[in-house]
């Protein structure tokens, strides 16, 4: 039987994966995965912090661009999307990456997700309840009901919100109950790096990577859709600061320095997610020539299930 390996390179935002990512699939002649849960709509680029077009095109990547803001797309729709699109990549290929920072899709590709109840007329009424009300209410409400997995997802995603409301709702128990340790089986094996800055450099990142996309023009590109700002896919740090200035709620400078505070506390929650799972080799990534080194020596060392 051929042997296939899926290696993940996973971390906070504003971490080095990107760049990483590229050298070692252009090395090993391989392509590229995404698990960025913001990165597979077509509308949004430059608040998403996507590959630019000369990256795209160094290595080809998959799940970037594939859906539109209009879409409702879960975890369970990337799972099951997802492996099939490697099932085929991998008769061609021995080896392919998994890139990004959502660790809930990373999982859905690696572990497999749990089989959670559905109910779309409260999830509508969730929804309603979202643009009535704001995510505010939302969270309290989640807080409430599931304090541990409240503290383990990203808060500033109404999606993540509403599925755990949702199944909350429906259920009468704790989301968190419902999650399961176990790991479907997969017809590839798994090697996991998890990279990582010490936190000052991060935060650096993150002021530079807000700082450019401002000068990138974040706000023109939030401004195209300011229509639309009620789409759960715009309801996220970079895009909902930027309404709010264009909406007159604050000044253009609170707004970018709310972009960086928010997204370092995004950093923090995906970290926190993260450490959870033992079997993430740790890549300290502030030499990106170490990095890479260290990644093709554990790729060339890794046995095989």
């Amino acid at each position: 039987m051929k042997k296939s390996l899926l290696i993940t390179l996973a971390g906070p935002t504003a971490v080095g994966k990107t760049r990483l990512s590229i050298q070692l699939a252009k090395e090993l002649n391989t392509s590229i995965f995404s698990s960025d849960s913001r990165q597979f709509y077509r509308e949004i680029s430059i608040g998403t912090a996507k590959p630019n077009i000369e990256e795209l095109t160094a290595v080809k990547h998959f799940f970037i661009n594939n859906k539109s803001i209009h879409d409702i797309y879960s975890a369970g729709d990337y799972e099951n999307e997802i492996i099939f699109e490697l099932e085929m990549f991998f008769k061609q290929k021995e080896i392919a990456f998994l890139v990004g920072g959502s660790g809930m899709y990373i999982d859905a590709v690696v572990k497999g997700l749990d089989n959670l109840p559905k109910d779309l007329n409260i999830r509508e009424e969730l929804n309603n309840r979202l643009k009535k009300d704001g995510i505010v209410v939302l969270q309290n409400e989640l807080k409430k009901l599931d304090p541990a997995h409240y503290k383990n997802i990203d808060t500033l995603n109404p999606q993540r919100i509403i599925r755990s409301l949702e199944v909350c709702i429906i259920t009468g128990k704790p989301y968190s109950t419902f999650l399961s340790n176990s790991t479907k089986k997969r017809s590839f094996s798994n090697l996991k790096f998890l990279l990582f800055l010490d936190k000052e450099i991060l935060y650096n990142n993150i002021n530079l990577r807000v700082d450019k996309m401002i000068k990138d023009g974040l706000i023109e590109e939030v401004e195209s859709l300011k229509n639309l700002k009620n789409l759960n896919a715009l309801n996220t740090v970079g895009y909902k600061e930027i309404f709010n200035y264009l909406n007159g709620k604050t000044d253009k400078k609170s707004a970018i320095e709310q972009i960086k505070t928010n997204t370092k506390k995004y950093s923090k929650r995906q970290m926190t997610w993260f450490k959870k799972d033992p079997s993430y080799q740790w890549i300290n990534n502030t030499d990106i020539e170490k990095s890479r080194k260290s990644i093709l020596k554990k790729i060339k060392e890794f046995k095989y299930d």
